[in-house]
Formats: structure tokens, sequence, C-alpha cells
């Protein structure tokens, strides 16, 4: 009697595929293959619009005006002004929002330590009700020597040095951007001292036009204006004005500021605007509207000076400008 033994890889015929399925294989590959194709391109869709997720803060904005701060020119387009932008951590042209793809805008932490009564981290949205924001219309001086004009939305710095509760002895606040390499590319170029980090004395902190930014145009802030927290300081140059800030620490020693350490021959800690004094390289006699291209003259200490020529009296010896 002939004996058949079922070979391992033998299937039962009810197990088989049916034929009309067999048939239709192809047009099933290919409804597969578009779902899967569908889903990966999906992701880095989604990873480009991650600094595109609302901001929860949104419903903030828009901020009362505060008209004592008026300007002498007309407001710069935000198409232009979002376009024209230094953020070294995200490019080394001016069009940076395309480099910022993988930023987001929260969480976010900001650390307040340093000669403080006492030191605490506090999110950006706890940050937010504990202040009133406000919108102004600033001037912006580049050391480049071109100008802006931007409806910053924020609040008084001041109020965050009493948030701070700094102890007699603090004489400066410096502050820190974020530091994270694989969201801000740059920041593997070992070429530059990250963290980027400035500094203030505290009577600059408190002055009534030094400002913490979290809003531009009537809403939340675009990741390449310094979202979620930067600072407008429109009486010195633009570098001042740190983006993406993460920490603030009160102190007695004067900071050393991030183009100071890059280039301090050029870039000093003061960086108060003044059209007689020239940088290295370059005249800042002139400046150029980023708009219209005019050349205007430029104002000693951007035309603030009724508000801030008082903080450097004293101080002929020092290079306040640079």
């Amino acid at each position: 009697m002939h004996i058949r033994r079922k070979r391992g890889w033998e299937l039962p015929e009810a197990a088989a595929t049916p034929e009309a399925l067999y048939l239709s294989r192809r047009d099933a590959l290919g409804a597969g293959a578009a779902l899967i194709a569908s889903s990966l391109l999906a992701r880095p869709a989604a990873a480009q619009r991650l600094s595109e997720i609302p901001d929860p803060s949104a419903g903030l904005y828009p901020a009362k005006r505060n008209d004592a701060y008026a300007l002498d020119r007309a407001i710069t387009p935000e198409a232009r002004s979002s376009t024209v932008n230094n953020y070294y951590e995200f490019s080394y042209g001016k069009n940076v929002a395309p480099s910022m793809t993988r930023f987001m805008r929260r969480p976010w932490t900001v650390k307040i330590d340093g000669m403080v009564e006492k030191p605490f981290e506090i999110g950006i949205d706890d940050l937010l009700k504990k202040v009133t924001l406000e919108e102004r219309l600033y001037r912006h001086r580049c050391v480049e020597a071109w100008s802006m004009a931007v409806p910053w939305t924020g609040f008084p710095m001041k109020d965050l040095v009493a948030l701070a509760n700094p102890t007699g002895s603090a004489k400066y606040i410096q502050m820190e951007a974020f530091l994270d390499p694989k969201v801000a590319p740059n920041q593997r170029d070992f070429r530059y001292p990250w963290p980027y980090v400035e500094g203030l004395t505290i009577a600059e902190a408190r002055n009534e036009l030094a400002f913490l930014v979290t809003g531009v145009y009537g809403k939340p802030a675009p990741g390449q204006f310094g979202a979620p927290l930067r600072i407008a300081l429109p009486w010195k140059y633009g570098f001042k004005s740190l983006k993406g800030i993460v920490r603030f620490t009160f102190t007695d020693i004067q900071p050393v500021s991030f183009w100071e350490q890059v280039q301090g021959s050029e870039y000093g800690f003061w960086a108060n605007v003044n059209p007689k004094v020239a940088h290295p390289r370059w005249s800042q006699a002139s400046e150029e509207d980023i708009t219209t291209g005019e050349r205007r003259p430029t104002l000693l200490y951007n035309g603030y000076g009724d508000y801030v020529a008082d903080l450097y009296k004293g101080l002929e010896t020092k290079k306040i400008w640079y």
C-alpha cells in the first residue's frame, strides 16, 4: 500500500487564495503601496508643520497697543520683516523660517536663578498668566546697517525682574537661549560658543523700554522672530535682542555675550546705537529701510535717547557703543 506523506509546504485546498482575488492582486498591491506611500509622505509634511502647531496663548492676541511708543515711519510689512532675520542657530542667511521645520514653541520652560531670593522654573504659559501683554511699536536697528519697524507684543522686562526678586548684590542679568542641535542645525558648528548668551545691567533691564516679546503683528510670534520668548531693546543694535530665551541668571559679574566671545574687537557688551561710531568694517552713519531701500540718517540711541541716555552717565570711559 502506498502511503503519501504530506510535505511541510503543502496547504489544504480550502486554504488556497480564491481565483478572483488572485487575478486582482495587482490592484490590491497598488492600493497598499499607495496607502504606504501616502503615510510616508505625510510624515515629513507633519514634521514640516511642527512650527505651525497652534500656540496655546493665541487667545491673548491681539493685545492693546501702548500708544506711548510712537513711530516716525511706517510699520514694516510682515511679509518683509519675517524674511529678514538673523538667527544663526538655524541659518547664516536672512530667510530663516525654512530652516526651522523641527522647532517647537511648546513645551517651553524658563529658568530664573543666580542672585535671587528663590530660584525657580516656570512654563511660558504660566509666566504669561503673571503679566499683562501689550503691543508696542518699536524701531529695530541692525548693526549691519539695515532697519525695520515692528509691532511687538509682550511685557516690560521690569515685570520679570520683579518676579525674580533679585538680591541687592545683583548687578547684571545673563540671558541664555535654548540649546538643542537636533532642532537647530547650526548649533553643531563648533566655531561658535553655543548657546547664544546676552547680558544687561539690572538698570537696563528695569528701563521702561526693555521689552520681553511673545508676539508680533497681533499674534503669537513665529519661530524666526524668536518665539516663544525674546527680548526687544530698541536703543541697542539688534544682536543684543536674544531669541528663544530659556534662562535668566542674576549675577554681580558682567556677562560675556555671544558675539563678544566670537569677535570682541567688533561687538561688545553695551552695543548702543551711535551714528558717529563706525563699526570697524563699515559706517553706522545711515541705515537702509528693508522695505523701501531708502537710506536715512541713523539716530543716536536709535532715537530713544530721552528714555535711556541717563543710564550711561558716568560711563564715558566705557565702550558703550560696542
